[in-house]
């Protein structure tokens, strides 16, 4: 399964789009893979509305550029929003389970979908600090949703991939004997 390290090698955050639309059908297939990724006691909690090209597209822009950062959202052509709907599952005893899982589950479900785009040859850029009441007016939520993230999409422009910067394995890692 070489590719899939390929793939996981191949993600990064893209900060310069081109100017060159999002075909709906790889939306989909992003989201038919964040829909498949693993939850606890498989609550599902996750929703994705997107905003694809349009009139949306420049206000969905101007809410992820938060105290003048993000600029380089301004020719993004896709924007989806990621939303905790709510979903409290149930564990073993019946009670709601910890609520620390919803956001474990949204950022699997969220890697899930980068992996997707980047697989179809899209890129994308999460982006955590954005003007809330603007993208959830943007983006239609209802006051059920909580808006958790944005992830920038489109097909990468003209700069050269970076190298990956990480800790050293032997950092992270160790086996306890």
């Amino acid at each position: 399964m070489d590719g899939y390290f390929e793939l996981i090698r191949a993600r990064q955050s893209c900060r310069s789009f081109a100017e060159k639309p999002v075909e709906r059908e790889k939306i989909v297939r992003c989201a038919e893979a964040a829909r498949l990724a693993p939850s606890a006691c498989n609550g599902q909690p996750w929703g994705f509305v997107a905003v694809n090209g349009g009139k949306l597209r420049e206000s969905a822009a101007k809410s992820a550029r938060r105290m003048g950062g993000n600029q380089w959202t301004q020719t993004c052509p896709a924007f989806i929003a990621v939303v905790d709907q709510g979903a409290s599952p149930l564990n073993l005893a019946g009670r709601a389970s910890d609520k620390k899982w919803s956001q474990f589950d949204l950022g699997l479900a969220v890697m899930q979908f980068c992996l997707a785009a980047t697989a179809q040859g899209l890129s994308t850029c999460i982006i955590g600090a954005f003007d809330e009441a603007k993208a959830r007016e943007v983006m239609r939520l209802s006051p059920k949703e909580k808006l958790c993230a944005l992830i920038a999409l489109g097909y990468a422009g003209n700069d050269p991939p970076r190298e990956k910067k990480r800790r050293d394995l032997k950092e992270i890692l160790r086996f306890a004997e």
